[in-house]
């Protein structure tokens, strides 16, 4: 997962038309100020022996050619424009396609759109009536609400088990002895408004051997309703009785129609209910902890009030049981229609029905996991179970946003002071995300990796994602690298990594995900539909990809020919032993010393190489010409010169590629006493550099070292693929039982902090999305005849089988995923539950590589 940096640059200037105060004095003619007079005294007499009708005429004629220039002189004012980095880019949108609207578009209406929650449902619209899950947990002693998905809630587990990206998923949290199962269900039938109606089923348990009875017997949910638009929210009764009537609430959204919340149970429930009136639901929790709080002062009880504010938007439900127990709760939609069938609906989606219909939904994800990725015939029964909660974790991820992203104004990346910003213009996101607890939100280098598996298990679903950044699109043919969009995303972003940097880009990794779309169309691996809906997305992609394409190679170039650079690191840091790349994605790897135009890059020209070998394929199948400036086969001809690339990045004494840029090794972080005007001289981590850089080879080997390796330009037969498969497989560099470190014990800078408060990120720890490009690339090598083919494939075996141990074994042991693991013991570290890109997994276990 990268962190958060990027740079901009627009200044606002007065524009040049903007009248000056003092020029209007200076130029106001003077005027007499006595009238002209006869030498008698008296007036001129202006109208003696002229036409009256004539002067009228003439009067009449002047008073047009006035108004005419007045006219010419206000529409002269040129209209303010927006600055470039906020105009969006001219073209029609992707999103706009017949193929995304109409059914497509009503059946991911709902879903489980706010991942930040640990139960959270939406629909796919600005102003949705949205759901979510709270309930009452207990840690060291102490009760806590639960709601948002958090670190510090200290979950033993959590997470979609399965999930079809659809219409059901099934999920376990684990909270300190109390076991909540959730599951969601959409229905579509005759009678239902817009999008269909939705089930959720919460079913409650305890571990009576790590359940502290004087905590209770019972379990307290909350489940809640809001409406974005502001529309008011009825509770049907004051006094609630499921078994009397199962309606709860009730109100009318435009999309959906009168809609109705209905909640049964076989178990004896009690229900409280507290209505709100708000135009913030980032902080839902506060107002339930508020009303509680009040009430135990009040009545010593810990319930809601059973009142509302006049109008509520937000409804909540208080759901109180003796352990065990389960309730169903069913949003049904139209049901102002005629032939609604309210009651047939609600039973159809509540005991023994839902029951039959979730169990057909799993049996049928159990049946699709099979048929896609045949993981039977390669992995044993334990890692094809961990497959599946890989596949619905990231699945069950995926979120709809809605917002404006805050673009920098200042070139100057500096995360301790404050940034002036511009918004962009409101959009809508619908996304995986990295992390339900620490990156609810869209990341775009993640994002390519996300649609690895994603167009594998649906690709109506990943076309749309698809789409959906690739219209996020500025004039320039730029993309916000982190979409922090609405509230509820903003709310967990501190304030210094909101704004976006529109001279910072990020791997243009859908690149990935689009070549292997491109070659499943060359291998006919989807229907005659599919091709067809394909072929006209890329047909409306194209001017956004070839932007995007263009944005890269003009603004991330290098001096050199054929060279690139990340824009956006910090040349004059005090603080940072190596300023970090954070637009490369790899954050602190080690990059030159000193920051320069100089740099050349390594992985960002084989990005490169990868956006303009899948530019040529698109061209090819769309059957494009070629145009002047714009040959994407030349330029991936050009990329793929192994001579040039070595001539560029290999340095012959390590037998290794590297960046090139000013630098040197002889930087370390000294602790140093600050002068300041306090009494005292606080200690600060700075940097302390021992020794003149110069242009040079940056001589540290690990994941960037082995970019032209994923890239598969080496090749087969050179004895330079021999030494990359040295440098891969020796313990004393890259080598672990768990996956390949980062970076190489060898490097100075390996597991070196990068400043006082930025422990290593990428300088030793392994990332399942680099293991896996390199396993492909090794995949590739091992098929390919030549004198390390053996070896290859020996190396391949191996690697494979260590990454999926350990990943296995994690997820056995923590019930997590994890943003990296150690590579000394191979523990889970980082973010978790990380539902990105370690979920690659499956596709190491399918052995499922793409062809780059």
């Amino acid at each position: 997962m990268s962190g958060s940096g990027r740079t901009t640059a627009r200044s606002r200037v007065r524009s040049s038309s903007e009248p000056d105060a003092n020029s209007f004095r200076e130029g106001r003619p003077k005027f007499n100020r006595h009238r002209g007079r006869s030498k008698y005294g008296s007036s001129i007499p202006l109208f003696n022996n002229v036409s009256i009708k004539l002067v009228l005429a003439i009067g009449f004629f002047a008073f047009f050619i006035i108004l005419f220039f007045i006219r010419h002189l206000v529409n002269s004012v040129p209209e303010p424009r927006l600055p470039r980095a906020i105009t969006p880019f001219p073209a029609p949108k992707i999103m706009d396609l017949p193929q995304f609207q109409g059914e497509h578009k009503e059946s991911l209406y709902w879903g489980t759109y706010r991942p930040h929650l640990y139960l959270g449902i939406r629909a796919r619209t600005p102003q949705s009536l949205m759901a979510g899950l709270m309930w009452i947990g207990v840690k060291d002693g102490r009760y806590h609400l639960r709601h948002v998905c958090r670190h510090e809630d200290d979950l033993s587990t959590y997470g979609w088990k399965k999930h079809n990206g659809r219409d059901y998923g099934h999920q376990v949290l684990v909270d300190h002895g109390m076991i909540l199962t959730t599951e969601f269900l959409k229905s579509k039938s005759d009678g239902s408004g817009y999008g269909g109606d939705w089930a959720v089923r919460i079913d409650v348990q305890i571990d009576k051997s790590k359940w502290n009875e004087e905590f209770g017997k019972g379990g307290q949910l909350f489940f809640y309703l809001a409406d974005e638009g502001g529309n008011v929210l009825d509770v049907t009764q004051e006094n609630l009785n499921i078994r009397e009537n199962s309606l709860l609430a009730s109100g009318s959204q435009t999309d959906i129609g009168d809609w109705q919340l209905h909640l049964k149970s076989p178990d004896d429930l009690k229900l409280h209910y507290s209505g709100f009136r708000t135009p913030h639901y980032h902080n839902l929790s506060d107002l339930v902890e508020e009303n509680l709080a009040s009430q135990i002062r009040k009545h010593a009880q810990l319930q809601l009030s059973d009142s509302s504010d006049d109008s509520s938007n937000v409804l909540v439900f208080q759901i109180i049981g003796g352990f065990p127990f389960t309730t169903d709760i069913v949003l049904i939609s139209g049901t102002d229609s005629v032939s609604s069938r309210v009651e047939e609906r609600v039973n159809s989606l509540t005991g023994t029905s839902l029951s039959n219909e979730l169990k057909y939904k799993e049996q049928a994800f159990d049946e699709k996991i099979e048929k896609i990725f045949n993981l039977a015939e390669k992995v044993d029964s334990e890692s094809i179970s961990v497959g599946k909660a890989a596949v619905g974790s990231l699945l069950g991820g995926i979120g709809y946003f809605y917002g404006q992203s805050k673009i920098a104004l200042s070139r100057t990346l500096n995360f301790r002071k404050h940034v002036d910003y511009v918004s962009y213009w409101p959009a809508e996101l619908y996304t995986a995300v990295p992390s339900r607890s620490f990156f609810p939100r869209g990341f775009l280098w993640d994002e390519g990796f996300h649609q690895l598996l994603i167009w594998r298990w649906d690709i109506h679903i990943s076309l749309d994602i698809i789409g959906h950044w690739l219209d996020l699109m500025n004039i320039d043919g730029w993309i916000p690298r982190e979409q922090i969009l609405g509230n509820e995303a903003l709310s967990r972003v501190p304030e210094e990594f909101v704004p976006q940097h529109p001279t910072n880009g990020n791997p243009p990794t859908m690149f990935l995900a689009l070549n292997d779309i491109i070659t499943g169309l060359k291998n006919n691996e989807f229907t005659g539909k599919d091709r067809g809906e394909i072929s006209m997305f890329l047909e409306r992609a194209y001017v956004r990809l070839e932007a995007w394409f263009q944005w890269f190679n003009t603004t991330q170039s290098g001096k050199q020919m054929s060279s690139y650079y990340w824009h956006g690191r910090d040349n004059i840091t005090m603080r940072e032993l190596n300023p970090k790349s954070l637009s490369s994605g790899l954050d602190d790897y080690p990059r030159a010393s000193h920051p320069s135009t100089d740099e050349r890059h390594l992985d960002l020209r084989c990005w490169m190489l990868l956006a303009a070998d899948c530019m040529h394929s698109i061209e090819k199948l769309l059957d494009k010409e070629t145009r002047p400036g714009k040959n994407y086969g030349s330029t991936a001809n050009l990329l793929s010169d192994h001579d040039l690339l070595n001539q560029m990045h290999f340095d012959n004494a390590y037998g290794a590629y590297f960046d090139f840029g000013n630098h040197t090794e002889k930087v370390q972080l000294k602790w140093k006493e600050m002068e300041t005007e306090q009494s005292y001289a606080p200690r600060q981590l700075v940097r302390d550099v021992l020794e003149r850089p110069v242009l040079r080879f940056v001589p540290h080997i690990g994941y960037v070292s082995l970019f032209p390796f994923m890239g598969r330009i080496i090749p087969s037969g050179s004895w330079i693929l021999e030494k990359q498969l040295e440098l891969i497989s020796n313990n004393s560099l890259l080598w672990t039982d768990y996956g390949l470190r980062s970076l190489a014990k060898t490097s100075s800078m390996y597991m070196k902090r990068n400043t006082e408060h930025d422990p290593p990120y990428w300088r030793g720890p392994i990332w399942i999305n680099m293991n896996y490009r390199i396993l492909s690339a090794l995949h590739h090598y091992s098929k390919e005849n030549g004198p390390y083919q053996d070896k290859a494939k020996a190396i391949y075996t191996e690697l494979r089988s260590n990454l999926i141990r350990n990943i296995v074994r994690n997820y056995q042991q923590t019930g997590f995923f994890w943003e990296q693991y150690d590579q000394i013991k191979g523990k889970g570290k980082g973010a978790h539950p990380f539902t990105g890109w370690t979920s690659l997994v499956v596709l190491i276990m399918a052995e499922s590589y793409g062809t780059i």
